[in-house]
């Protein structure tokens, strides 16, 4: 098998079907918590967060690099790293138009993410 094909995601973290049962109804596989593990880490820093937060909740659902960057006591190079980090977790596409960039959240993938996080209320929660 060559590299090309071993490093191919095993999941397609773009459909609109969840992509495993939720963590507390079954182990995630090894080979599944290795695709997952990127976006969680992408989203396990604080800016990056904010970051995501403010594209998701932008009007018209995509957001300026021009606009994400004042609330930010950081210099645009470093908010420029956090939005590469964030593109290349999938969590985010981005389109340059002119001089500026504009992001657009991945909802789909964010659905994934939160599908398997959930927690659905059993006899044992509900006590």
């Amino acid at each position: 098998m060559s590299k090309q094909q071993a490093s191919l995601p095993l999941v397609d973290l773009n459909a609109e079907a969840p992509c495993c049962p939720p963590l507390a109804q079954r182990r995630v596989p090894a080979e599944m918590a290795a695709v997952l593990a990127p976006a969680f880490k992408a989203l396990g820093d604080p800016v990056r967060l904010q970051l995501m937060s403010m594209i998701a909740s932008a009007e018209g659902g995509e957001a300026c690099v021009c606009d994400l960057t004042p609330p930010f006591d950081l210099t645009g190079p470093t908010i420029s790293h956090h939005l590469k980090t964030l593109r290349e977790a999938g969590l985010v596409d981005a389109e340059r138009r002119g001089t500026w960039v504009y992001y657009r959240a991945r909802p789909q993938i964010l659905r994934q993410l939160a599908a398997l996080l959930s927690i659905e209320p059993t006899a044992a929660t509900q006590r």
